[in-house]
């Protein structure tokens, strides 16, 4: 998705971030609750009564990184993106430790060392200014250069006080991703994984449409059919990565779930490979290698069934669970109620 935007981004006239978080989350919207309302699940607009609070905070969370994202086009002034991709991938780290303190999820030590380990892969992938000095700017990256609003493209030039401002934003993002992925772990099989996104989607879809109009950002219309078959696939990709990030998260503790968000930088580096021809140097190559690593050691690393089952117990109740809709169930009642007669 974020190659598809970066390539939407180059056409002339470029597409308005807000009008891009407006289309992809209407479709996103939209396509979670068609596909409620044809399977009858329950209460499709609002989720379940007893958790709808959750369902806002978890929105609420989503803005909150929504509100980061936005700000990242401010940061980029002052931080290369080398460095706000690392601040960036902070986020599933502080996910295990919350999920630990507040959901009382078992976060082991190894599932620790796993996510520093990812850490450090993403650091020599990135090589952040602030580490490797401004030398490091990665030549191989040409085709990425930082975002300048104001002119500004020397970051000899940025002061302390803003840095630290630039920091805030990022930081600001990283909590709000935090909050997010703790409260999808919290809900858990309370709701279908749709009642999620669509709480999620719903206040995108009012944040961005009241900024644009406050904004008075205008609307780019598509003048080619490339142009929006790309914005299509942006909504197409948003729908898919939400549905199975809810997914995932309510079946896996939040600390060891959250590992697998650090395998994008890896698709992200392939990208850059084949669609816009990036070299990877070495060290890129060798943090690649750390973050596959660390993903396939949680990946098949065992863990304690009493114990997962404990954990569920203490997200959802019994009767909660008959809530779930999973996207992946049979219909087994259609196939009970269709057995021939004797």
């Amino acid at each position: 998705m974020s190659m598809l935007v970066k390539k939407l981004n180059s056409v002339d006239p470029p597409v308005p971030m807000l009008e891009l978080i407006l289309v992809r989350m209407s479709m996103t919207w939209l396509c979670c609750v068609s596909y409620m309302w044809i399977q009858k699940v329950p209460d499709p607009f609002l989720g379940p009564k007893g958790i709808r609070w959750l369902l806002v905070l978890r929105g609420v969370c989503g803005q909150v990184v929504f509100t980061g994202l936005s700000g990242s086009y401010f940061s980029l002034q002052y931080l290369s993106v080398s460095d706000a991709t690392v601040l960036q991938f902070l986020a599933p780290m502080c996910t295990g430790i919350v999920g630990a303190l507040v959901l009382k999820e078992h976060f082991t030590r190894s599932q620790a060392f796993a996510s520093l380990f990812s850490l450090v892969g993403v650091v020599l992938i990135a090589r952040p200014s602030f580490l490797f000095g401004h030398a490091s700017s990665r030549p191989d990256m040409a085709i990425d250069p930082p975002v300048v609003l104001d002119g500004r493209s020397d970051y000899a030039e940025v002061t302390p006080a803003q840095r630290l401002s630039a920091v805030g934003f990022a930081m600001f993002g990283v909590v709000g991703a935090t909050g997010a992925y703790t409260t999808l772990r919290a809900i858990g099989k309370r709701a279908h994984a749709l009642h999620s996104v669509v709480a999620f989607s719903m206040q995108c879809v009012i944040v961005s449409s009241i900024s644009m109009l406050v904004l008075r950002t205008p609307a780019v219309l598509p003048n080619r059919i490339e142009w929006l078959g790309m914005l299509l696939a942006i909504g197409c990709c948003g729908f898919f990565a939400q549905m199975l990030l809810t997914l995932g998260l309510q079946r896996e503790t939040a600390g060891r779930g959250t590992m697998a968000i650090y395998v994008q930088i890896i698709f992200a580096t392939f990208n850059d490979i084949v669609f816009f021809h990036s070299t990877p140097n070495l060290l890129s190559a060798i943090g690649t290698l750390i973050i596959i690593s660390s993903a396939i050691y949680v990946a098949i690393s065992k863990t304690d069934p009493g114990l997962h089952k404990r954990q569920q117990s203490l997200i959802s109740s019994p009767a909660d669970l008959g809530l779930e809709e999973g996207l992946l169930e049979t219909q087994d009642d259609s196939e009970e109620t269709s057995e021939p007669k004797g």
